[in-house]
């Protein structure tokens, strides 16, 4: 192997690539520390390469007007459909083949549809479970949506569709089972008087 092989296998990938490759894979915007953080450059650097990329992604460079677009939300930065294309992008996620959910999705789902608004690491804490690419089938399967950024840490606050209400037959929450009496209240095998 040659030296210039050797440079070119152990130097860096560009600024904007090592951004691009992070912000593919991100399911929450990220804020420029966490980004310079995560490509190991300096936060100037990476603001500048994150202007380049969203006046690239505009069609303010030389190429052309991309069908997403990078947008800072909440503080933080992520890749999203252009609303344009929502509509496009909503009717050929609608016209999948409906599969059937997991016990994993369906365990998620009613957790947010009884506690909404709520972040992912809530649902993670209900859960005592990984949730990322539970939410992530939600969100694509159009039950759930992101409501808001919580105004201090950033994170995303997820809730229910008018989807999810016509695949359970319901017009509101309101008709949701009340979820107490669904419960176990733990009193199983404990007589009254046998605990001293």
């Amino acid at each position: 192997m040659t030296d210039d092989m050797t440079d070119a296998a152990t130097s860096p990938a560009p600024l904007a690539e090592r951004l691009e490759a992070i912000l593919l894979i991100l399911d929450e915007p990220l804020g420029l520390v966490a980004l310079a953080a995560a490509v190991a450059a300096p936060v100037p650097a990476v603001r500048q390469a994150i202007q380049s990329l969203v006046d690239d992604y505009d069609g303010r460079g030389a190429g052309p007007r991309r069908g997403f677009e990078l947008r800072e939300v909440g503080g933080g930065w992520r890749l999203y459909v252009r609303e344009d294309h929502d509509d496009l992008v909503a009717e050929f996620v609608g016209g999948q083949a409906p599969a059937r959910l997991s016990q994993a999705a369906l365990e998620t789902l009613a957790v947010i549809a009884y506690k909404q608004p709520v972040t992912r690491s809530q649902v993670a804490s209900i859960r005592a479970v990984n949730v990322d690419s539970v939410v992530r089938t939600l969100v694509a399967r159009g039950l759930i949506t992101e409501l808001f950024a919580d105004s201090e840490t950033g994170a995303i606050n997820y809730g229910t569709t008018d989807a999810l209400l016509q695949n359970l037959g319901i017009n509101s929450l309101d008709e949701l089972p009340p979820i107490s009496p669904l419960l176990d209240d733990g009193a199983d095998g404990f007589e009254e008087g046998s605990i001293r």
